[in-house]
């Protein structure tokens, strides 16, 4: 459930862009709505713990900033340019990012078989693109670029949260961080647009309602339950499902067009990562 409601916010996004939000008005209004939430998660979960340090607090503001405000403001301004189902085999070559930056920065080895399953995946996210850049043109170049520079910036999160989440709790620290992320947005719609900018239509108001609850905030907490019950590994294969629901609803909802590359794509890139994921284990 919690992958199905992550993978809709992309959908989210595309029916709003059809009323003429741009990409910081947007992402501004699903912050508002989403930092209520957050913060009674951070404030919830640090009932009793000791107050965070100086470093700590740096921590949880370099985290916010790179792997929910950048993060998400790359991902919405890269799906003005491409289609959802695209954007969603991109974010899925995550774990593939964070395993190549333990390589890059710590020497982390990368077996032959993880190696086989990440050229798989790149192969696949190559075929939908090649498929997308026929239909979209250049601009198909931008928004894959930009939404690759939001699946690294979700990596950079993942790979030095690690002491943090065993020292605050993955509760606390997502709370945390995510409130920073919705601070940030609220900073940078005030910084960059006119307050004339969130007059918009009624619709684009609703679908950030419903983007701030259902495909931000409740995916968060279940997916931290399943991993709390099913462990990392196997939540992640089940996590599967994402790119899949993600597909199915740009056909239904959206109207996008489901080929045989786009097909023959999302097989390699899940295939891949399920032969990359069961190789890390």
């Amino acid at each position: 459930m919690g992958s199905i409601a992550f993978s809709g916010k992309a959908i989210i996004v595309k029916l709003a862009y059809r009323y003429g939000v741009d990409a910081v008005t947007l992402i501004m209004y699903r912050m508002l709505f989403a930092l209520p939430i957050f913060a009674t998660m951070a404030w919830w979960s640090s009932r009793g713990k000791p107050p965070l340090t100086r470093k700590d607090w740096w921590g949880v503001l370099g985290l916010g900033f790179t792997g929910y405000y950048l993060a998400s403001f790359l991902d919405f301004a890269g799906l003005g340019y491409i289609s959802a189902s695209l954007e969603r085999l991109i974010l899925y070559l995550n774990p593939t990012i964070v395993v190549a930056m333990g390589w890059v920065l710590y020497r982390k080895p990368i077996t032959r078989i993880q190696a086989l399953g990440m050229a798989v995946c790149y192969a696949g996210v190559v075929l939908v693109f090649g498929h997308e850049i026929n239909i979209q043109g250049a601009n198909a170049s931008l928004g894959a670029v930009l939404v690759f520079g939001s699946a690294i910036s979700y990596a950079i999160y993942l790979v030095y949260s690690g002491q943090m989440v065993q020292r605050l709790g993955s509760i606390r620290l997502v709370g945390l961080a995510t409130t920073v992320a919705c601070l940030c947005c609220l900073l940078q719609f005030v910084l960059v647009r006119p307050m004339s900018a969130a007059i918009v239509a009624p619709e684009v108001i609703w679908l950030s309602v419903l983007n701030a609850t259902a495909c931000t905030a409740a995916p968060v907490l279940m997916v931290m339950m399943a991993i709390e019950r099913l462990g990392a590994g196997l939540a992640a294969q089940v996590g599967m499902v994402g790119p899949l629901s993600t597909i199915l609803m740009g056909v239904v909802i959206l109207g996008e067009p489901f080929t045989g590359w786009v097909a023959a794509g999302t097989v390699l890139v899940v295939a891949g990562i399920y032969v990359f994921t069961r190789s890390g284990r």
